[in-house]
């Protein structure tokens, strides 16, 4: 399968999923020195050859669509980690709702829950809140001080990476329903895994966790 077509089967799946409503939303795939990124105005479920654009690790427009102004979201993660193959950013209704919400912790908007969620996606910091499409954006999730693979934008969405497109919208399907089971359970008292099972997830399935120092 070429990236292309990996990423036309990866919008799909988004869609599907109720992830990225009309045509918000924009995934990419690195290859090389370079990413594929769904252009401007492109809708996910309606993905062709024609709705990409070539960029260089740099920022550089190479060839294709014209670009997506989230663009510099996307290589912030790519420059972050060499380990990133993918990228997924949408709009998903759970993850703009407590993106909306203050976060749990400084280290992660979304409590542990779940062992999935630290399993899958480990922790996700609520990155400051700038207009969509600030190359800023990038800094913020290129900069940050912890280890992360994904993190919520304020008052935006969430942004994930993987290894590649299906691990990717795999954490993104993952993160959503992290984002409404905090939601639901935002008004109990609600029961967090223990800091010793979220450490241990974390070092078995080798996600990333900023555990506090356990005796």
């Amino acid at each position: 399968m070429t990236a292309v077509d990996a990423l036309v089967a990866a919008g799909r799946r988004l869609v599907e999923a109720g992830l990225s409503p009309g045509s918000s939303g924009n995934i990419s795939a690195r290859e090389g020195d370079e990413i594929l990124v769904t252009g401007t105005g492109a809708e996910l479920g309606r993905l062709e050859a024609s709705s990409f654009s070539r960029f260089s690790l740099d920022g550089e427009h190479r060839s294709g669509a014209r670009g997506s102004k989230e663009t510099p979201l996307h290589i912030g993660l790519y420059r972050r980690d060499d380990a990133h193959r993918a990228v997924v950013h949408v709009h998903s209704p759970h993850a703009v709702a407590l993106s909306c919400t203050e976060p749990w912790a400084a280290h992660s908007a979304i409590p542990p829950l779940t062992p999935y969620f630290v399993m899958r996606v480990g922790q996700t910091p609520l990155l400051p809140y700038r207009h969509p499409g600030d190359p800023a954006l990038g800094d913020d999730v290129r900069s940050w001080p912890q280890p992360i693979r994904a993190a919520l934008l304020a008052n935006h969405g969430a942004v994930v990476a993987g290894a590649d497109l299906g691990d990717a919208v795999d954490r993104a399907i993952e993160l959503e329903e992290a984002c409404r089971i905090a939601l639901l359970t935002a008004a109990t008292t609600r029961r967090e895994l223990d800091p010793r099972a979220v450490r241990e997830l974390a070092e078995r399935w080798g996600s990333p966790w900023s555990a506090p120092t356990l005796d």
